[in-house]
């Protein structure tokens, strides 16, 4: 696999769905953007960084042999993937076998080193030699903590590969259970009633323990425990780490455990600028931590080493040679002694520490850019950077291809690409052609001596046209614009929130032409037959005003003041409900995206080209995404998920309507083509997929009446400005039979008002296709799928027959229903009418 192919096609991807939310009508403006997002602002030049090799430790074998490790030890601790296979032993890394020698002379200790360097295992190996030399079966002898249940559940699969695999069924030689919250009441009550050897836990529930009456017993199980481990120590930081420094005193006191071993590990802890600095930090931590006599020599550190040959820096003329030939090693000796392999080792992988000469991690940098890996070789060897730039992608990529004899690559390299939600789009309040425009957010123009002031910058969803989000405030004597956030509103009378407008053009400056331009609803005629703005909108008016660089009202460029929030748009007259108090769907942010909508487009895109790499086992085609918490990993798969089964329908409704041709389809027609556009197998929706005859009739009858009811959903308009419906993405177009029949024949119109009487066929045509369009994005449709009795059977018919994702479940009330359309406006009578849809001049129909 292509690793920078990877990144390029899913940052293009992010970049299509960033900007897909907004459309500029300034061409500055535009352009101004368009050059900071291709420069990379919020998706910059990834960072390089190589894995670098460790130090080997004596193997398993000799540890044995030295009584370092019981016998046992040799049949538990080998490569293991799966139950029938069987690589050989582990060779361990010299930090680990460290980690192991301290604990058999019985000291605690501190693990840091970087990721993927096996920092389990250095707690893990001692534990289970500890239990093979006491004897299992004797009460909980070792308790880890995670701070993530993902961390525990990780470890619940490798500690099975160890001790199962190879074993008897049921009988592994040291027991281990997982006590996070995650499992059933009978798992947890067989944990009591047994403890295990090793506890994997986390620290909620580690406390929870100690509270527990009918948990006593494993409490008590614990008097005998050796080990107590806390895995990425970086974590308890502040408050929370003072108060699970707190929860080990209470833990040690409740289990009465004496001669407890305590072990952190971490990768990320800080410390001084040489190691010896480092050690002497983190046993300082670990002593408040712990509460034990850690010292210095107990924080053990990774142990490196150059997995290339040669000189450190390899000669520059034989480096340009290389550079300049192109070809690339053909085995792995020979890629050891590229000087090309040499000097990204040395760049991106590993250096000596000045103080001490230790080879340590080199910090990673970008690939291209001022201060990237290609300009530096191409300054070092003189060859323009784009060459040094193909060079470096090749040989790392080649160096990935080779193993060493573990079956390790022989250079594991990573990527580090950081995206950075869309920013806000900041200028000057100055003519469009003079403006300062940036996306960095701060008060004022560099270098304008605090002369010109930055607002920020919304556009309108429907035509692009900019607004700054303004609050006008008059305290004090003062009268200025300042900036706000979209969703603020001012509670100060003194302070006015609302949206300027500066431009020749867009609004008109005379009374009698703003009254044409006005929403029909806003005004209305006096007795002589002129026009007015009715009373409850004279404050909504757009208020002329004027306003200099700095921000003061008076005396500057002249624009235009409406109201918050936004009830239409002063450039395509787009006229919004005022009872839609937000306005996020109307007004776009260049940062319109929210958290989980970009990272469920980032590993849609990820699994997509993952699926499509044939290079790829089946198995490596996999996305691991960490979250802060549990809530946000539940609440990010729901909305991956969500997100894909919407695709899907859309997706088939679409290609339904494509393969019916420029005929399109009849309402009775739509289900039954989407549910054969979507071509799903039994086994992803039937809840027994082997179902034939009736019953396979029945579980197919069910998912077309589960697709019908999203299928009308669906049809409702919708403000979730990143997943629009088809017809709000111009890929669904919705006519009404014999619509035009009915509109071209006078006759049915004699009795109906002169307006819609003397109309053309085309006017009436246009009229009544507003008004149906109105009430059927409303759902004021008669459809089965939408009447209650009929949902509460689609319901209890998904539950019989689908299997959980397309069970129509939830409440009565959370359904959508039909609505009933009223010929007039909304009446304070009204309140009680739940699912009403008022036609009237006044309202958005009109």
């Amino acid at each position: 696999m292509d690793v920078f192919d990877l990144r390029d096609r899913v940052v293009d991807d992010y970049a299509s769905f960033v900007r897909s939310f907004v459309q500029i009508h300034d061409a500055r403006t535009q352009q101004f953007v368009d050059a900071e997002m291709q420069s990379g602002v919020l998706w910059p030049q990834p960072l390089v960084q190589l894995n670098p090799a460790f130090e080997p430790g004596p193997t398993l074998d000799e540890l044995i042999a030295a009584d370092e490790l019981h016998p046992l030890c040799g049949d538990i601790f080998r490569d293991k993937p799966d139950a029938h296979t069987d690589r050989g032993p582990i060779r361990f890394h010299r930090h680990q076998v460290e980690g192991i020698r301290a604990a058999r002379a019985g000291r605690s200790y501190v693990l840091t080193t970087g990721t993927g360097s096996g920092k389990s295992l250095a707690y893990i190996v001692p534990i289970v030699d500890h239990v093979l030399r006491r004897g299992s079966g004797r009460g909980i002898q070792a308790i880890v903590v995670y701070p993530m249940n993902a961390l525990a559940n990780s470890q619940v699969g490798e500690l099975e590969k160890f001790l199962c695999h190879g074993f008897p069924q049921g009988r592994p030689p040291v027991t281990f259970k997982r006590y996070t919250g995650q499992e059933r009441e009978e798992e947890r009550e067989a944990i009591v009633a047994s403890p295990p050897d090793i506890l994997l836990t986390n620290y909620v529930m580690l406390e929870l323990l100690l509270t527990r009456p009918h948990e006593r017993r494993l409490v008590e199980s614990a008097l005998r425990m050796r080990f107590l481990v806390f895995d990425e120590l970086h974590t308890y930081r502040g408050r929370q780490g003072a108060d699970v420094a707190m929860l080990i005193q209470r833990v040690k006191e409740a289990t009465g455990a004496v001669n407890v071993l305590h072990v952190g590990t971490s990768a990320t802890l800080a410390g001084g600028a040489s190691w010896a600095e480092q050690q002497a930090d983190v046993a300082a931590v670990a002593r408040q931590f712990f509460g034990d006599s850690m010292e210095a020599r107990d924080v053990i550190g990774e142990t490196l080493r150059r997995a290339t040959l040669g000189p450190a820096r390899p000669d520059a003329e034989a480096l340009r040679q290389r550079v300049q030939a192109g070809a690339l090693p053909t085995s792995r000796e020979a890629f050891l002694w590229d000087p090309m392999a040499v000097w990204l080792e040395t760049t991106v992988g590993l250096h000596a520490e000045l103080a001490s000469d230790r080879l340590v991690r080199s910090q990673p940098l970008p690939l291209s850019g001022p201060a990237g890996l290609a300009a530096a070789l191409a300054s070092e060897i003189e060859l323009p950077e784009p060459t040094c730039a193909a060079a470096i992608r090749d040989t790392l990529l080649a160096g990935y291809r080779f193993r060493d004899d573990h079956r390790r690559p022989v250079f594991a390299f990573r990527l580090h690409q950081f995206i950075s939600k869309g920013e806000r789009v900041y200028a000057s309040p100055e003519p469009p052609a003079e403006r300062h425009i940036t996306l960095r957010g701060q008060q004022f123009v560099p270098g304008s001596d605090r002369q010109r002031v930055l607002l920020p910058l919304v556009f309108c969803r429907e035509c692009g046209q900019e607004y700054y989000v303004v609050e006008r405030d008059q305290r004090h004597g003062r009268n200025q614009f300042v900036s706000r956030e979209l969703s603020e509103r001012p509670d100060d009378d003194d302070v006015f929130g609302g949206y300027l407008l500066i431009g020749d053009g867009v609004w008109p400056v005379e009374p009698r032409d703003q009254l044409d331009r006005l929403p029909e609803g806003w005004t209305e005629a006096r007795a002589d037959g002129t026009r007015r703005v009715v009373s409850h909108r004279r404050d909504k008016v757009p208020e002329p005003v004027s306003v200099r660089p700095d921000g003061q009202v008076g005396g500057g460029v002249a624009g235009w003041l409406v109201p918050a929030p936004f009830l239409f748009c002063l450039r395509c007259n787009v006229e919004y409900d005022a009872r839609q108090r937000s306005d996020y769907g109307k007004l776009a942010t260049l940062g319109s995206e929210g958290r989980s909508s970009a990272t469920t487009m980032l590993g849609l895109a990820t699994i997509r080209r993952l699926r499509h790499d044939s290079t790829l086992d089946d198995v490596a085609r996999k996305l691991l995404s960490f979250t802060d918490n549990r809530q946000d990993a539940s609440l990010q798969a729901g909305h991956f998920n969500d997100f894909i089964e919407v695709a899907l329908l859309r997706g088939a409704l679409r290609r339904a309507v494509e393969d019916a041709g420029p005929a399109g389809l009849a309402a009775d027609q739509l289900v039954g083509r989407v549910f054969d556009a979507l071509g799903l197998p039994p086994v992803l929706y039937a809840l027994n997929p082997e179902a034939r005859f009736a019953a396979r009739e029945e579980a197919d009858r069910a998912l077309r009446r589960v697709l019908e009811y999203h299928i009308y959903r669906d049809l409702k308009r919708g403000w979730r400005v990143s997943s629009p419906n088809l017809e709000q993405a111009g890929l669904l177009d919705i006519a009404y039979r014999s619509l035009d029949d009915l509109c071209g024949d006078d006759s049915v119109w004699t009795e109906c008002h002169d307006a819609l009487r003397t109309a053309s066929a085309r006017e009436r045509t246009l009229c009544c296709k507003t008004l149906l369009d109105h009430m059927r994005r409303e759902l004021a449709i008669r459809a089965d799928v939408l009447d209650a009795r009929q949902q509460e059977e689609t319901q209890r018919l998904s539950q019989q027959q689908l299997i959980e994702r397309w069970v129509l479940d939830g409440s009565e009330e959370q359904f959508e229903k039909s609505a009933i359309a009223w010929p007039r406006g909304r009446l304070p009578a009204d309140r009680a009418i739940d699912r009403g849809v008022f036609v009237s001049a006044r309202g958005g129909f009109g």
